[in-house]
């Protein structure tokens, strides 16, 4: 118990608190900007990243990852805050929650063995892409004070790590964020920063219950966006997962993430905060700043709720220019640069369903569409190529004038039509042997497949065999197969 701990909170002491406060100051504009686009007051995102980071640092299932409110999840907020108010957004919040809870304990974390690499390398692509161009705004229609800042930044993220001892000690984005300030503030430099964003909470927040009717009626106004929220919020927090496990080569326990997602965002709407989810460039801003442990998760959440409350005259004074620096680091880092090299190595099909992932995510702004949109792609060159390695191959007896077909392979939809094909019906033999030793029958066109050739053969006069039908083959094979019912003509054609 006591290994589990240290392990889980006290190995990594100095990294983890030094990576919370990076992530911290990083998750300041970002919940304000977020809360902005759901349209309701920056302290509903801030109190949301605050709540979700504390809570799923105790119950979430990946430790070092970071989730707060996300961009992702305010635009699924948008059409309920303006035609229902914040008290129903915060009544959704709670439903989210509850789907998540019970999402974990239908193990549906365990799907993601479905989500190819291609997918998650598309996924990982475009959200890089995504983060970069979320920075635009700060560096369009700007002095160059803001593109020098923004490069001071850069260098100084990129450079301070080749400083002997000092480099590996302290994160480079923290450094470049206390460096940037301190020089703005010195020189009076007039350019955008965290103050520009919104105004700070200057209170704790306060147990609140959504003033809404208890009805059906508002079940069914919320029930949709809820829903929603839930698949895009596990969806991006299983991504990120997966991404934060390569990043460490550790695992993680994707069930008790869902369920701790669930908690969290309980914990969020009680406390007047909107939905988030796991925040992969957060995350990996975590990681590359030295956190691991579920100590740097809680510091983060600890430290942007004092940061807010405390030390609010200064943070208002960051140069968004540092922070625009920071983010561009973790696009960056994000982006799989190696799978632009192994377009010409990788098979057609794994490009296709990676550049197919890129394109619906950054064209909708929807991770899960792009997902959805990568898995279905890659489900369906899978069926393709799986089907094609059907085989049957036949042996004729004089003797006791006897064809034998020997089918080796998976029969299923894709391959249905071509184990039919495979069959000679004109052939005037008096018996046919389809020997399915090596065979499997997977879903029920693959029985009305072996329905047709049977039927077939027998209205040319032959005497049909089938042999070594494996058990899960002959229990779908019986259920459904109509071969050797007494109208089985009929029932083929459907009468």
């Amino acid at each position: 118990m006591l290994n589990k701990l240290k392990a889980n909170w006290l190995s990594n002491i100095r990294g983890d608190l030094l990576a919370g406060i990076v992530v911290a100051l990083a998750l300041i504009p970002e919940a304000i900007a977020f809360s902005i686009i759901a349209g309701v007051d920056p302290k509903v995102g801030l109190y949301a990243s605050f709540c979700i980071a504390v809570v799923i640092a105790f119950v979430g299932g990946r430790p070092g990852m970071i989730s707060a409110a996300t961009g992702a999840m305010a635009l699924l907020m948008v059409t309920l805050v303006r035609e229902h108010g914040l008290e129903y957004l915060l009544a959704a919040t709670l439903l989210t929650g509850l789907l998540q809870i019970i999402a974990g304990y239908l193990q549906l974390g365990s799907l993601m063995r479905f989500v190819s690499r291609s997918v998650v390398t598309g996924f990982v692509n475009a959200l890089a892409i995504l983060i970069f161009m979320a920075q635009l705004p700060e560096l369009t229609n700007v002095t160059w004070h803001v593109y020098a800042m923004t490069g001071a930044g850069l260098g100084i993220i990129y450079l301070f790590p080749l400083i002997p001892v000092v480099g590996r000690i302290l994160p480079s984005p923290l450094i470049c964020i206390v460096v940037l300030t301190a020089f703005a503030m010195i020189y009076n430099i007039d350019i955008r920063t965290v103050g520009d964003m919104g105004q700070l909470p200057d209170t704790l927040p306060i147990f609140l219950w959504p003033d809404v009717p208890l009805n059906l009626e508002t079940l069914m106004i919320i029930l949709p966006y809820a829903v929603g929220l839930t698949v895009v919020g596990l969806l991006e927090s299983m991504m990120t997962a997966t991404i934060v496990d390569d990043l460490t080569d550790t695992t993680s326990d994707r069930n008790r993430e869902c369920k701790g997602q669930g908690v969290a965002n309980i914990g969020s709407g009680l406390l007047g905060g909107m939905a988030g989810c796991a925040m992969i460039g957060q995350s990996i801003i975590n990681i590359k700043s030295g956190g691991r442990t579920r100590l740097s998760t809680l510091a983060a959440g600890v430290f942007l709720l004092l940061m807010v409350l405390v030390l609010d005259q200064w943070l208002v004074q960051i140069p968004m220019a540092a922070l625009v620096a920071v983010m561009i680091m973790v696009a960056i880092g994000t982006f799989s640069w190696g799978s632009i090299k192994n377009l010409r190595e990788h098979p057609l099909s794994t490009n296709i369903v990676m550049v197919v992932t890129v394109i619906v995510v950054v064209a909708t702004h929807n991770l899960a569409f792009g997902v959805l949109a990568g898995v279905l792609l890659a489900a369906l060159f899978f069926a393709n190529k799986v089907g094609h390695y059907m085989l049957v191959t036949s042996e004729f007896d004089e003797a006791s004038d006897t064809r034998t077909y020997n089918v080796v392979g998976q029969v299923f939809f894709s391959s249905s039509e071509k184990f039919t094909e495979s069959f000679d019906f004109k052939e005037a033999v008096d018996n046919v042997v389809i020997d399915l030793t090596r065979a499997h029958f997977w879903d029920i066109t693959a029985v009305g497949a072996l329905d047709k050739a049977v039927i077939k053969f027998r209205r040319e006069g032959a005497e049909v065999e089938i042999i070594g039908l494996n058990e899960a083959s002959a229990t779908i094979v019986d259920r459904f197969g109509v071969h050797d019912k007494p109208d089985a003509v009929d029932q083929l054609m459907g009468h």
